[in-house]
C-alpha cells in the first residue's frame, strides 16, 4: 500500500476549482492509500477551530469550507488511511478539534518518519528560509503560546480581520523580496538532514516543486519540494513498496 504526501493547498472559499479538485483526489486518488502525509498550508488562513461553530453563519464561508473538508477527510481515515497534518506559516493556528474531526493526528514540524526501508525528515520548508529574517522573527512570534493564546481569546471577527491584514502584508512583503531569500537555506538544509542523521528530506512552503540532489556528511542525499495545488493542478509525492519516491505533477481539471 502506497503513502502519500502532498502539502501548500492554501484551501479557501475564493478557489473553488483547488477544493473540488482535492475532493476527487481524495476519493480517487488518495482511497486505499496506507497513509497521507499533509505537510503544511492546507488552508489558506486558520483562525482557530472555534470556527467550526459558525458553520453557514462564517461570512468568509471558510468555516463550511473546513466542514466538508474534515467530512471528506475522516471518510477515508475511516476506511482505514492514517491521515496526518502538520502547520504551515498559514494555518498555525489548526488545533486538536479540527484533527479529531477530520480523523487525523497532528505532526510536529519537523518529524521523521519511515517510508518503506528509509527514514525521511518531513517539514513544511518555512523553518529553512533563513536569510528571510522579517519572516523569520513572525515565525518565532506566531509559534509562541502565548501569543496564541493572546489571538484565540480575541472575538472571531477581530480574528478574521487581523488574518486578512497579515495575508495582505505578506503579499506586499514578498513582492519586494528577492527570490533567493525566500528560498530555503543551503546550509540550513543540510544542517537538519545531519542533526536527524538522514539522507532524504521532504518539504513544502516555497512552491517550487523539484528534487535537489546533495551531500550530507560524505553521503548522496535528497531533498524533495512538493508544489502548491492550484485551480486544475496538484502535487504529490507517493511511497510505494519496492519503487523510489516519486514527485508527480497531477491533472486535476475534470
Amino acid at each position: 500500500m502506497a503513502t502519500l504526501l502532498i502539502s501548500d493547498l492554501h484551501l479557501h472559499p475564493g478557489a473553488p476549482a483547488v477544493t473540488e479538485g482535492f475532493l476527487r483526489w481524495l476519493d480517487e486518488r488518495a482511497r486505499g492509500a496506507d497513509a497521507l502525509y499533509i505537510l503544511g498550508d492546507f488552508f489558506e488562513a486558520w483562525i482557530g477551530d472555534d470556527l467550526l461553530d459558525l458553520g453557514d453563519a462564517d461570512p468568509t464561508g471558510t468555516a463550511a469550507l473546513a466542514g466538508r473538508v474534515a467530512a471528506a477527510l475522516r471518510s477515508l481515515a475511516d476506511a482505514g488511511t492514517r491521515l496526518y497534518l502538520m502547520h504551515g506559516n498559514r494555518d498555525f493556528l489548526l488545533g486538536e478539534r479540527f484533527a479529531r474531526q477530520a480523523g487525523a493526528t497532528l505532526l510536529p514540524d519537523p518529524s521523521l518518519v519511515t517510508l518503506g526501508d528509509e527514514r525521511v525528515l518531513l517539514m513544511h520548508g518555512d523553518s529553512l528560509c533563513t536569510r528571510d529574517e522579517a519572516y523569520m522573527a513572525f515565525r518565532a512570534q506566531s509559534r509562541d503560546p502565548v501569543w496564541q493564546e493572546q489571538i484565540l481569546a480575541m472575538p472571531i471577527p477581530e480574528r478574521l480581520e487581523l488574518a486578512r491584514q497579515l495575508r495582505e502584508r505578506s503579499g506586499e512583503a514578498n513582492s519586494n523580496k528577492a527570490e533567493d531569500i525566500m528560498d530555503v537555506t543551503p546550509d540550513e538544509v543540510v544542517k537538519a538532514m545531519h542533526e536527524h542523521g538522514v539522507t532524504t528530506m521532504i518539504h513544502g512552503h516555497t512552491h517550487r516543486p523539484a528534487v535537489h540532489d546533495l551531500e550530507v556528511d560524505g553521503h548522496a542525499a535528497r531533498r524533495f519540494v512538493l508544489g502548491d495545488w492550484q485551480p486544475g493542478i496538484g502535487w504529490e509525492i507517493e511511497a510505494a513498496p519496492g519503487h523510489d519516491l516519486e514527485l508527480r505533477r497531477l491533472d486535476l481539471s475534470s
